[in-house]
């Protein structure tokens, strides 16, 4: 541990639950009725983050790929789940097609930072593995969830259009194009945004906790700029991929849309 490293204490935790506090009252101030949810919220946040900080310490201590495998597991079809609960459309297998998705995303750009970038040895090396792919998926099924929900709503609110053009003799592909261009740009947007004013308006959670750590910051610099652009790269394939699989299933190879298999919630 850097000796320059600032450690915290229950005080000092109690202090920063004041906060959360704080915004509990000013809702009941203002009649929000958000008390409750960010009661809630809080106390998932606390029990989530203890329990991962042990599992962790345990998957650090043993240093093995057959222990982190089962974490991965676990976090991509969370993650996988997550972004297809937050779309106010889904169709039959969506999170199994979400969690294809990251798992393309996540695997490919965690091993090439980790493995090619970083130069980490052995490429299972959970200080590293776990928080890069846990970055990945938190942005990417963010991306996901808006790409699947522009999607599925495109193809809802532009079946006859859709079906117009396939009548007339475009193929499944060319009557998709457009909304799956749509879909994708969409999923694309927070990444670009943050992309355009990272170290302008705000400085991103890992350059952040290097600098607090005591690391130059320079280095910091260098490491957040990898994972931007890991970031970014993820969420293209999870979105991409997301919006493929999605048109696979919602297309059969007679060229027709199945609006039915569309639900709402």
């Amino acid at each position: 541990m850097d000796e320059s490293t600032i450690q915290l204490g229950l005080f000092e935790l109690l202090i920063a639950t004041s906060l959360v506090g704080a915004a509990g009252l000013v809702s009941l101030a203002l009649r929000l009725e958000l008390e409750r949810r960010l009661a809630w919220a809080s106390l998932r946040t606390v029990v989530q983050l203890l329990l991962i900080g042990y599992v962790l310490k345990w998957v650090f201590g043993i240093d093995s790929p057959w222990a982190l495998l089962p974490v991965i597991g676990v976090m991509i079809f969370v993650a996988s789940r997550s972004a297809v609960e937050r779309s106010s459309r889904r169709y039959r297998h969506a999170t199994w097609d979400s969690f294809f998705a990251l798992v393309l995303c996540g695997l490919v750009t965690t091993f090439t930072v980790t493995h090619v970038v970083i130069g980490v040895s052995p490429w299972y090396k959970a200080q590293y593995v776990i928080p890069l792919l846990g970055m990945i998926l938190g942005n990417g099924l963010t991306g996901i969830s808006l790409c699947l929900d522009q999607l599925l709503e495109e193809l809802s609110e532009r079946q006859e259009l859709i079906e117009m053009h396939l009548a007339h003799g475009a193929t499944r592909w060319e009557a998709a194009r457009d909304s799956i261009r749509s879909a994708v740009r969409r999923g694309m947007v927070p990444i670009i945004n943050s992309m355009m004013v990272v170290g302008l308006v705000s400085l991103p959670g890992m350059m952040t906790g290097q600098i607090l750590a005591g690391n130059p910051p320079m280095e910091a610099v260098k490491y957040q700029i990898v994972v931007m652009f890991m970031i970014a790269a993820a969420t293209s394939l999870g979105c991409i991929g997301t919006a493929l699989l999605a048109y696979r299933r919602l297309f059969n190879e007679r060229h027709q849309l199945l609006t039915g298999a569309i639900l709402k919630r």
